[in-house]
């Protein structure tokens, strides 16, 4: 005796796609559709079970439901050149009354009660088209990302201490120059002074040398004092920016 034809209306009725890469867990959806004025109960068989994942594997569809089966195929590695021999089969059996026990259910069916259709596992590799597409697409992403952002109010404070701290570093600058330039003047003063200790002692020499001293300590005492503004600057400087 000839098996009955299946009740339910398969979506897709033939071939279950997957599409790559396969690198990562790959979905493809099954819908089940019973047009019938009865409940149907429903399995799902797979030639691989260990390399697809179904959710939901079995149940009972009321007349005239549908129900969405998610078939997961696992990450493998894909060889274009070997061809998918997987396949899967869709098990119906009208329901009786009252269906408490499913495993006794499936095991107690006769042959003539039960409805299968079959279908076929189809790897696909996206093609080159859909690759620029997905390019362009990443691509675009973080520049729409750029002109949607807008400057927020913490970056206006972070400008004003940015040019603080240029005028800062200025000022240090010049400091600094000027304190080379007047080191530069006290070590030529300071030769002159040893150039006059060792010529002949004498009134007139006794007063330049004096005068020379003068200015040579008066001189010594500035880059000092300009040291000790420019550390003040600094350590104003250093204090407000880190705290």
């Amino acid at each position: 005796m000839s098996k009955p034809d299946q009740v339910l209306i398969l979506d897709p009725p033939c071939d279950l796609k997957f599409k790559g890469p396969f690198t990562d867990v790959v979905t493809s959806n099954l819908k089940l559709k019973n047009p019938s004025e009865r409940r149907v109960c429903f399995k799902v068989k797979t030639t691989a079970p260990r390399r697809y994942c179904v959710r939901p594997n079995s149940g009972v569809i009321d007349a005239g439901a549908t129900v969405n089966i998610s078939v997961m195929l696992q990450p493998f590695d894909y060889d274009p050149n070997e061809k998918s021999k997987h396949k899967f089969m869709v098990l119906t059996i009208f329901a009786p009354p009252n269906v408490t026990d499913m495993d006794s259910l499936w095991r107690d069916a006769k042959s003539d009660e039960l409805m299968d259709s079959k279908l076929r596992c189809v790897f696909e590799l996206p093609s080159e088209n859909d690759k620029v597409n997905d390019i362009e697409a990443t691509r675009a992403a973080p520049a729409m990302n750029s002109v949607k952002a807008e400057p927020t109010s913490a970056a206006m404070p972070a400008a004003a201490d940015d040019a603080e701290m240029k005028k800062m570093l200025e000022r240090c600058k010049r400091l600094q120059s000027e304190v080379n330039k007047l080191s530069e003047e006290n070590r030529q003063l300071k030769e002159e002074g040893n150039r006059m200790r060792k010529m002949p002692r004498s009134d007139h020499m006794t007063s330049n040398s004096t005068n020379v001293l003068g200015r040579e300590n008066s001189v010594a005492f500035l880059p000092s004092l300009l040291v000790v503004i420019a550390a003040i600057f600094i350590g104003f400087f250093s204090g407000k920016f880190i705290l």
